[in-house]
């Protein structure tokens, strides 16, 4: 697990790990909408293929990367290697997001493997030691 604190409407870094990734979407704090689906297409433009959202709002990011990944193909089809998987945990303990992420993130095409699971906090404070820590766990 890699983590990624991302400060709320700050600029996006371009991203340079390993794809393809599945994310989990920590969300902490209350972001302006254009900047959530910044983010939304940078995740599917940047190698996302399994995103689970958790925290504030989370079933709207859900929906903003399915759109992003609609979006991309001109809301055609999207081929089977690049459709993004999408859930949102708007009930449950990070906890158990983050197992489900060690358990169920898989891409919808059984050729490609995830290479990273990255949890990316949109949050003011860092918390790397306390997430770690319940991803170990998990």
């Amino acid at each position: 697990m890699l983590y990624q604190r991302i400060a709320p409407n700050a600029p996006l870094l371009t991203y340079l790990g390993p794809r393809p990734f599945a994310a989990v979407v920590a969300i902490e704090e209350n972001v302006d909408p254009e900047w959530q689906w910044q983010m939304s297409k940078w995740l599917v433009e940047s190698g996302c293929l399994y995103m689970m959202a958790w925290g504030i709002d989370c079933s709207s990011w859900d929906d903003s990367v399915d759109y992003a990944n609609l979006e991309i193909y001109n809301y055609g089809d999207i081929p089977k290697d690049k459709h993004v998987m999408t859930t949102w945990h708007d009930t449950q303990p990070l906890e158990e997001v983050f197992d489900f992420a060690k358990r169920h993130a898989r891409p919808m095409s059984d050729e490609i493997q995830i290479r990273e699971t990255i949890v990316f906090h949109v949050a003011c404070v860092d918390r790397q030691e306390q997430y770690e820590r319940l991803f170990a766990a998990a």
